[in-house]
């Protein structure tokens, strides 16, 4: 008999996402349930990551990109802040040894210079250790945001028109979309967003121009394997236009 994880790879391309985007929203709300401290939430949100990634690779997703912190969270009290980077240090060091095992890329997309020297070692010893893997490509944004994505595109773009490169009348999407996060993988195909709000927040503006977007009220620290089978079978029942038209021009 096969088991649960096998039957669900059997039928994987049922759902067809190759290319999955969580904001993980709602950490703070849970702690504040509990009535505990906010970075009691954050920790709870560190289990759910680890549940969304052996979901993600035990059911034929190519790609799983999560939105860990934005530029603008910098704004947040400096004690969340710290406990923040705390807490990622810890992650990739208790976490990446089991990704290396289990065949699982690991990336790091945003603007890392801001984070301190001891992280920025981590991340490059995560991402250099993880790097030959072949299996799910797991992408952690952090100190991410989609306009400053596009900006640092533009700017490379801008550096070769100044060092005669590149003519500016040869920009083009593909040209600015090679300079953009990410453009080595599949598109985003869903975007799934837990905590009840209804917004994208500057998260991958330009990767996910077509991707379905789906919204849960769950909160990211009790988003568990039902909650994401939910959001690939939603995903799987809804008609993908690519801003073409329905069959038969409906």
């Amino acid at each position: 008999m096969l088991s649960a994880n096998q039957q669900i790879s059997e039928t994987q391309s049922e759902h067809g996402a190759r290319h999955v985007a969580i904001i993980m929203d709602g950490n703070g709300r849970w702690a504040k349930r509990q009535g505990k401290m906010r970075v009691s939430g954050h920790k709870a949100g560190a289990k759910s990551v680890r549940r969304a990634v052996s979901f993600a690779a035990n059911n034929g997703i190519d790609a799983l990109t999560l939105y860990a912190f934005s530029s603008e969270n910098w704004n947040r009290p400096a004690q969340e802040v710290s406990a923040l980077m705390e807490l990622f240090v810890w992650a990739l060091d208790s976490e990446v040894k089991s990704l290396h095992r289990h065949n699982v890329r690991l990336r790091i997309i945003g603007d890392t210079s801001r984070f301190n020297a001891r992280l920025q070692e981590r991340i490059n010893k995560a991402e250099a250790l993880t790097s030959t893997n072949t299996g799910l490509t797991l992408n952690i944004a952090a100190n991410y945001g989609g306009r400053w994505d596009i900006i640092q595109g533009v700017r490379h773009l801008a550096e070769q028109v100044q060092e005669g490169l590149l003519r500016p009348e040869q920009i083009d999407e593909e040209l600015l979309s090679k300079q953009i996060c990410m453009n080595e993988l599949a598109p985003v195909d869903l975007v799934i967003r837990t905590g009840g709000e209804h917004r994208i927040s500057n998260f991958l503006i330009w990767q996910i121009a077509y991707a379905e977007l789906y919204f849960t009220d769950v909160l990211w620290p009790d988003f568990d394997e039902q909650d994401f089978e939910g959001a690939l079978n939603a995903f799987a029942n809804r008609e993908r236009r690519f801003g073409g038209t329905a069959p038969g021009g409906e």
